[in-house]
């Protein structure tokens, strides 16, 4: 199945045996953090609470992520490989992350109306 704007095909198997999903990664403040694709919003992270295993967030470029917060919190469009638990909606595991340009996000219209409720 591909992706809808973002040319992925989700079908595939990435080489560290995750999946792959993009969409909005949104990281408002400490310790907390969610990637919002065409399936809902995945929890990266809850202060005190569940964490993923790996590194977070992805680098982001100047221009590539939008400040909402103190200490340069904010949200930004990214690609993550990751482990899942899909019935709780929780990741488990980045196994890597690529930043993208906020325009193929915003061009994503399975993600319409996602970036107004992160700002």
């Amino acid at each position: 199945m591909l992706l809808f704007g973002l040319g992925i095909d989700s079908a595939a198997a990435p080489r560290s045996g995750g999946e792959q999903r993009c969409g909005w990664f949104d990281n408002p403040s400490p310790g907390n953090a969610s990637l919002h694709d065409k399936e809902g919003e995945w929890t990266i992270a809850v202060q005190g609470g569940h964490q993923a295993k790996g590194d977070w967030p992805p680098k982001y470029r100047q221009g590539q992520w939008q400040r909402t917060n103190a200490g340069g919190h904010g949200y930004g469009c990214a690609c993550l490989t990751v482990r899942v638990d899909a019935e709780e909606k929780n990741v488990l595991e980045i196994f890597s992350s690529r930043a993208q340009p906020l325009s193929v996000c915003r061009k994503d219209r399975a993600l319409a109306g996602v970036e107004e409720s992160l700002r």
